[in-house]
């Protein structure tokens, strides 16, 4: 590495992994004088063509000194960056700082040229993009806030990559060259740039694993069993599409056969590209392969090897290294510990994955870092949610075990572009990149409803998962995935039933429910868990224990042609008669009447109904088909026309199984077991339609004149020059809430009698006099607070009571403080998490928040509409609103002090932690009693620099 006194030490905060527009990987790190070689071999695969337009004029190889400048750099006013894959160079940026006449410039001097060089096997890729970010972030770093570059009117190219970034820029033309200038200081749309890139580059990543043309299985053994052998067996019987090879350094040299699938002694020997290759052997071996899959061309492993990080410390240097290894070689890992992949695509058929079944065919995505989650998970859809409901099937399945490379993230990327995934079902034991997935999780659920359930809540995560630790109680968490968008539940049961009711039906427009059935005391049942779920369900309809198939198809249709009616929950439990309706034939009274009004949900929660839940979903079948056993048809005029279902048997646990799958567009009735799981689920979609709803208008970020920012950042950066982190004292922290038009009373000190009658004739009565010890801070139910003084006298007394009560003023620290209008004290927060970024948060003081934990969040920046979800979303707001006759208080002045913390922080990441208690929030105005701020230098934002994978 650079080693002469005029250089600086080497950046290795700079190397990163990237992913390109094809889905590979590359390397990008700062070049140094060790690279001459590489850079001499990179060059001399270069066309004549792209080195014209790099040196505008032929330029057939380096010379001596070419390389010498290269390969020099300060880190500072000359720095270079390289891509690699395989430790070889693909593409080079370097940039110059310059003075204001085009000449080489130390600092202060904040221009640079910059120069690209991209070998011509990898342009397209969207290389120089990546590199642009890269050297952009590194010029910001150094003091560079603008670029230069000069590229010939041929090379549209390299144009276009300046002009696609979204910086702000100038363009001339002079002596037949276009000079570009811009500016390096991130915009909202070149950071929009960015994000759309990132999302192409990391779903086609997860697309080369999900739809390779060809997979090689590396550990498979000669005879039946064994992990290798189980995969390929289930990848042959899955129908995978592609090319399949089975690799083991056992077979014979000339190679072997097995049941058709041709076997290789390695993945070089195989005699043609492997797209996918996984990996089943032990940890200790693994190495060898991923140098024999990048020496051949694979795309991307998944790694179904243990002992790794699971394993204890040796566990995650080995997966540290495993991960490294395949990236230099531009390959993506799903795993270790993986149980696999599926897609169910009928183009690709892929299940390279333990599971023994290929599930059915369907339009829900799941994912999940556990493999004995996801087992659960696929098994519960293939009987129809456990028994529950009908055919609904998968389009893809990811266990990706350790996550120690693709993890939620990137599946969220590929399943917001893929057509063939209609809901996304997530079961996450950590997120390693909270912020990211708050970003990705609002984007996808704006367009197809995202369902997670979180492992590990109380407790550290899985130790295979390296991430950071996030500082938030998990109900925190929760909330800010909720105002993301994200669908919460809390077991693998309610995923399953909210999934099954978002991908077979439209969404709710409201809270009204309908109810109706066959059994008063299952409508009652469901009325209950309506209004326990905050739904407005109409009074139950009884269609008693005689009703017909035609009678509960006439209900229905009545129930959803009513306008005051956005969703139907129809309750139906077994009859016992010659005339009672049959399964077969009240599912399609049920289907036919749904269908004729497919704007709304339509719910079915049924008691020990054998097949109706298979018949409920079952395929329309253009065929006659013969009744079901017992089977009574409904009348013509209830189902005319309507196709039969497909027969049905009851499951051996219990459940209906699976008839075939249904054509494109069936409209197909879930069906619960309990009245209280049908309803959750339907709670679950009402929220999220009205989040929807919300989102198509999210509100803006208000402006008030009164806020000084540059005031602010001037008294931040004195003060943090006495350090690197420190509470601010009573009047420095009203300084600086006042720059932002935040005032605070004034609380003086008050060591004895006389120094609170003189504060309290400073400060005029009435006044409150107050204990702010700790322990009897903001009590006063302990006593420690004394309010309404009216004058001297009641202060002198109020002062010796506490004394009396509590101890020495010492240890009391009481002050004196202007009484502010009475009203209802509250309490507001903001806080910068060093994983999930910055946190607003509210609620009332005292128990409600203390005791009870009644605090709701959002993330900052917090728009207009936020503050006001806010200020409602805590159980005991009704205590604003005039709840049991008493004033209604302030809320639009409540909603701008929250605004106004949320500017300050977003505006100043050294404010890391505010606290404003009591907040009293009179009928008229907002009186802020007690504030306590916190600054110290932010903690490193990777949202907002270049793209890159997460460090390993």
């Amino acid at each position: 590495m650079q080693t002469s006194p005029d250089r600086h030490e080497y950046p290795a905060h700079w190397e990163a992994d990237v992913v390109l527009r094809d889905g590979g990987t590359a390397r990008i790190r700062p070049i140094t004088v060790d690279d001459a070689e590489r850079l001499v071999s990179f060059y001399e695969q270069v066309s004549d063509e792209s080195k014209y337009y790099r040196f505008f004029a032929p330029y057939p190889r380096l010379s001596a000194k070419d390389v010498h400048r290269f390969t020099h750099h300060d880190f500072v006013d000359r720095v270079g960056l390289a891509a690699t894959v395989g430790g070889e160079f693909i593409a080079t940026v370097r940039y110059d700082r310059i003075g204001a006449h085009g000449t080489p410039a130390p600092a202060p001097a904040d221009e640079a040229e910059v120069a690209f060089l991209v070998q011509d096997a990898h342009q397209g890729r969207g290389v120089a993009s990546a590199l642009l970010e890269h050297i952009g972030a590194v010029a910001r770093e150094r003091g560079i806030r603008r670029f230069a570059a000069e590229v010939l009117p041929a090379n549209t190219k390299m144009i276009k990559v300046f002009t696609d970034a979204g910086y702000t820029q100038k363009r001339s033309f002079e002596d037949g060259v276009v000079r570009l200038e811009f500016d390096l200081e991130p915009t909202d749309r070149s950071m929009a740039v960015q994000h759309a890139r990132e999302q192409r580059a990391e779903a086609r990543s997860v697309h080369r694993l999900l739809a390779p043309g060809s997979v090689a299985v590396v550990g498979v053994g000669r005879s039946p069993g064994g992990v290798g052998r189980s995969i390929l067996d289930n990848l042959r019987n899955a129908g995978f599409t592609g090319r399949l090879y089975a690799v083991n350094k056992a077979f014979p040299q000339d190679g072997t056969d097995l049941d058709g699938v041709p076997g290789f002694r390695s993945v070089r020997a195989v005699d043609g590209p492997v797209d996918l290759a996984v990996v089943a052997v032990p940890a200790e071996h693994v190495p060898d392969v991923v140098t024999e899959c990048g020496e051949h061309g694979v795309q991307g492993l998944v790694v179904v090897s243990a002992g790794y990080a699971e394993s204890g410390p040796d566990g995650r240097e080995r997966q540290r290294a495993l991960v490294r290894h395949a990236r230099a070689y531009g390959m993506r890992i799903i795993g270790p510990n993986a149980f696999g992949v599926i897609n169910t695509s009928p183009d690709v058929r892929l299940n390279a994955s333990l599971a023994p079944e290929m599930p059915r065919p369907g339009r829900i995505g799941l994912f999940a870092q556990s493999g004995a989650i996801g087992v659960a998970l696929l098994s519960r859809l293939h009987r129809r949610g456990g028994g529950v409901t009908g055919v609904t099937g998968v389009s893809t399945f990811v266990s990706s075990g350790n996550r120690a490379d693709v993890s939620g993230n990137d599946v969220l990327q590929y399943w917001y572009e893929d057509p063939g995934t209609d809901v996304a079902l997530m079961y996450l034991e950590s997120i390693g990149n909270p912020r990211k997935f708050t970003r990705l999780a609002r984007r996808t659920a704006a367009v197809k409803p995202l369902v997670v359930v979180q492992g590990a809540r109380h407790g550290a995560g899985p130790r295979g998962h390296a991430v950071r630790a996030t500082r938030l109680p998990h109900a925190t968490v929760s909330a800010l995935l909720r105002q993301a968008g994200v669908i919460r539940v809390d077991t693998i049961t309610d995923l399953v039933d909210a999934g099954l009711l978002l991908a077979r039906q439209p969404l709710p427009a409201g809270p009204r429910v309908a109810i109706l059935g066959n059994s008063e005391s299952l409508g009652l049942l469901t009325y209950d868990a309506c209004l326990a779920e905050g739904l407005r369900p109409h009074p139950p309809l009884d269609l008693t224990t005689a009703a017909s198939a035609a009678d509960f198809h006439a209900a229905l249709s009545r129930a959803l042609a009513d306008d005051t009616c956005d969703a139907v929950v129809v309750t139906a439990i077994p009859a016992v008669g010659e005339a009672s309706v049959g399964d077969a034939a009240l599912a399609r009274a049920l289907r036919s009447a749904a269908a004729a009004t497919p704007s709304k949900p339509v719910l079915v929660v049924h008691v020990e109904l054998g097949g109706l839940a298979a018949a409920l979903s079952a395929a329309a079948s253009t065929a006659p088909q013969p009744p079901a056993a017992g089977a009574v048809e409904p009348a013509p005029s209830a189902d005319s026309g309507s196709p039969a279902p497909a027969p049905v048997t009851p499951a051996p646990d219990g459940g209906p199984s699976a008839p075939a799958a249904p054509p494109e567009g069936a409209h197909l009735i879930p069906a619960y077991p309990a009245a209280e799981r049908a309803v959750r689920a339907l709670a679950q979609a009402v929220a999220y339609a009205q989040w929807r709803r919300d989102a198509a208008d999210p509100g803006k970020v208000p402006e008030y004149d009164d806020i000084d920012v540059r005031a602010a950042a001037t008294l931040i950066d004195g003060l943090l020059s006495r350090g690197l982190g420190l509470t601010l004292g009573g009047e420095e922290t009203c300084d600086l809430l006042g720059t932002y038009g935040i005032p605070v009373h004034r609380a003086l000190s008050a060591p004895g009698p006389d120094a609170a009658a003189e504060a309290a004739r400073t400060l005029g009565y009435p006044v409150a006099l107050k204990a702010t010890a700790p322990h009897l801070r903001h009590r006063a139910d302990l006593g420690g607070v004394r309010l309404d003084i009216a004058d001297e006298e009641q202060l002198r007394r109020a002062y010796t009571e506490l004394t009396e009560l509590f101890g020495a003023p010492q240890e009391l620290r009481p002050v004196v403080q202007r009484m502010a209008p009475r009203g209802v004290d509250t309490v507001v927060r903001a806080v910068i998490d060093p994983a999930a970024g910055a946190v607003l948060s509210f609620g009332l003081a005292g128990a409600a928040s203390q005791l009870l934990g009644d605090m709701a969040h959002r993330l900052i920046p917090v728009t207009d509409r936020d503050a006001t979800s806010l200020v409602r979303s805590i159980r005991t707001a009704p205590l604003l609103f005039g709840w049991r006759g008493s004033a209604p208080v302030d809320t639009p002045a409540l909603e701008e002090l929250l605004l106004r913390v949320s500017r300050l922080v977003d505006d100043h990441p050294e404010v890391v932690a505010v606290t404003l208690e009591p907040v009293v929030v009179a009928p008229h105005g907002v009186s802020v009693l007690g504030a306590s701020v916190r600054l110290a230098p932010p903690p490193a934002r990777d949202d907002l620099g270049p793209r890159t994978l997460p460090a390993y």
